[in-house]
Parts: C-alpha cells; structure tokens; sequence
C-alpha cells in the first residue's frame, strides 16, 4: 500500500526522529525510578511533561499517594462536533515509568549501545516502549490526522501490581476505541495477544519463641510451619494448565539457638484462566488457614494482582491491522502467549480491544542483560501510527 496523506508525512517525520528517541531513551534510562522510588518515577514524568509541553500537547497529572503520579496526554482527532460513535472514542497509548531495579542502578549500569543493542536498566522494560508513545503523539500533534482522540497514558507502578494505577487504567479502558500497551516486543518481534494473571501474596506465620537447647518442648517453630506450607503451595503447580506458584522470598527466625516465633513467605502466583484463578485461591486459602505444627497461626494478605489478557473479537480484529500495519514498515509480525503480566489484562477486562508489546523488541527484562534493538524504535513507530491511521478502515 502506498501512503499518501497524513500516513505518509507522519512515517516519513517518524524516520527522522531515530537520533531524537535514542537521546529521550538515554536520558530515561539513567534516570533512576524504581516502583518504590516516587521521586524517581516522577521525575521520568517530568521528562515526559517537557517532551510534550515543547510539542505543544497538554498533559494532565493524577496524583499518586505513594508510588508515581499518572500523567495523562491528549492530541485531538476525529470531528469533534461528532456526539457518538467510536470517532470519539479514546485511542489509548499506554505504558508504565517504573522499573524493578533498585536505586542506584542507573549510575552502575548506565545507557550504553553497542553493535545496535541498547542495554540499561529499563531500557526494554519500558522506557523505549514510553519513547515510542511520545514520539507517535508528537506526530500526530504535527501533522494531525487521528480518527479519534489520541491519549497517552504513563502510569507509575506496574511492575508491583499498578495499586494505584489500576483505577486509573480502568476508568480510560472504559471510554477507549482501541488500546495500545507499548510493552516491549518480543525477541522475536511477536507482539502478545494473551497473557496471564498473576497474584502476589505475602503470608506471616506466628509461632512461639523458647530456647533450642534448655526449652526446646516449649517452643513452637514458625519456620517448621513455612517449610511445609511451601511445599504445599509449590505442589498447586500445574504446568499442563499453565498454573504456576512459586515461593520466591522467605524470611523468619530470632537466632539460631531460638525456636523461630515468626516467619514469611511470598508466594507469585500465575494462571490463564478466571476460573483457574477461584480455584487455586481457594486452595491457597486452605493451606494457610491450616496448622501443619500444632499451634502455628498465619495470615495471607494480597499484595497486588494482575487480571489476565484474553482475546476477544475485537481485539483480533486490532491484531489483525497491527499486523498489516506493521507489514507496510516492513516488519513480519505475529502474535504470542506470555507468561508475564501487564496492565493490558485490566484494559482487556473492562472490554477495550487492546493488544500489547507493540513497543520497540527486546528481551531480557528485569535482569543486567535487558536489552533492545534500536533498529526497531521507527519501525514500531511506524507500525502503530498506521495502525492507528487505518483503525476506520479496519472496522475498529
């Protein structure tokens, strides 16, 4: 297909921002901003407040209590004298500020590139992918052309479950078109149709302290309790059914000549399926309100949860341009199941067509080796500007 109009001078703009993205995406990634680190999300924000501010796009900021503020970016489109329909029907681009690392890390490990591959902490996962947006509403700031309004939704605490994003993901999915999550790509340049749901749990169990040696009987030991309540929930893993739980953080005990009078374990737990979700919850709920050493208490609270990503119709139909899209920039893509969660699985159960880890590819993610191929960042963001441009065309 040959572009003309506004997909042409908005691709064509695009492929000459490759410099401009990687000089956004450097100073993002040496920008600290793990979850926990409000002040160091919020000052990714704030790079992102000036990014739009000089393209003249206003930003909106919803104030988060602990963790990252939402910045939310709007770019007209469509007919605005039009009541109904889905021109006027929110086209949401969506990623998160966060990352998983620990402050510091961008000092340890800063921005680098080598042979094309950019490393860094968060540089995938997804700061790339929160380059991608800004640069695709910048295009469409300069050249126009949306079928609809265009927002740019940059939360601030997925990587721990989004507590204070969600509502705010919720409410924009429930008056979206469409919604992109620029999610990293996958390695092999797949984009993700499914994904799982996920809950993260932290179970404190209460024993009774006495000595080791001289009081031994009397003691009632925490940490016996942990043991086999983990081999209990490790046992709920079922791989054929894509279920999984792993135990990952324990903690517990006053000293080694002590019966342990507390302990801790953290449970992740991972599913496809709702039901699955009922299922496995009620048998967790069963192993922590049972006493495998006589005298033992525990309480389970929810720490954060993700909901999975199912496909429905209308998100086929969104795969199905992003693909098309995507092969008149020249990239071949497919669609995978993932294992990881994201906030796509909250836009995706409210019923908004959603498809996720449209950003740059990479790989790697929460470890020193993430990395990302920077002869991507056009390409993608060539892909889901004409995927946009094309959504009426594309019964979407």
């Amino acid at each position: 297909m040959t572009a003309q109009g506004p997909e042409a001078a908005i691709t064509a703009w695009l492929a000459t921002q490759h410099d401009a993205m990687l000089a956004e995406l450097e100073r993002m990634v040496n920008t600290d901003g793990g979850s926990y680190d409000k002040e160091g999300v919020d000052k990714v924000g704030a790079q992102v407040r000036e990014f739009m501010t000089r393209h003249g796009i206003p930003v909106e900021t919803i104030p988060g209590d602990r963790f990252g503020d939402c910045l939310r970016a709007t770019v007209e489109g469509g007919d605005p004298t039009a009541n109904s329909g889905n021109n006027r029907q929110n086209i949401v681009l969506m990623g998160h500020r966060d990352t998983v690392f620990p402050k510091g890390e961008p000092d340890r490990r800063p921005f680098t590139i080598k042979d094309g591959i950019a490393s860094g902490p968060g540089v995938c996962d997804m700061k790339a992918g929160l380059v991608l947006n800004m640069f695709i509403l910048a295009a469409f700031a300069k050249h126009g052309g949306a079928p609809g309004p265009l927002v740019g939704l940059f939360t601030g605490d997925e990587e721990i479950g989004s507590p204070e994003g969600r509502p705010v993901i919720e409410a924009e999915a429930r008056r979206a078109r469409v919604v992109f999550n620029s999610e990293p790509g996958r390695p092999s340049g797949a984009v993700v149709t499914g994904r799982k749901g996920g809950v993260f749990m932290v179970v404190e169990i209460e024993g009774r302290a006495a000595h080791s040696g001289g009081n031994f009987e009397a003691g009632i030991s925490a940490i016996g309790e942990l043991a086999q309540k983990i081999v209990a929930v490790h046992a709920l893993t079922d791989l054929s059914r894509g279920i999984t739980l792993n135990v990952g953080l324990v903690s517990g005990g006053q000293s080694v000549n002590t019966v342990a009078p507390s302990g801790q374990m953290q449970i992740d737990f991972r599913y496809v399926t709702p039901e699955d979700r009922d299922e496995i919850m009620g048998k967790i709920h069963e192993i922590v309100g049972k006493s495998f050493v006589p005298g033992t208490r525990a309480a389970m609270t929810i720490r954060g949860e993700f909901l999975p990503l199912t496909q429905s119709p209308s998100s086929a139909k969104l795969f199905e341009a992003y693909v098309a899209a995507a092969a008149d920039s020249g990239l071949t893509v497919t669609g995978e199941f993932a294992g990881g969660c994201a906030d796509s699985g909250f836009t995706a159960a409210v019923g908004a067509p959603t498809i996720c880890a449209v950003g740059p590819v990479g790989g790697k993610a929460h470890s020193p080796e993430e990395y990302l191929d920077v002869a991507t960042m056009v390409p993608r963001a060539q892909a889901m500007a004409r995927a946009i441009l094309r959504l009426d065309q594309s019964g979407l």
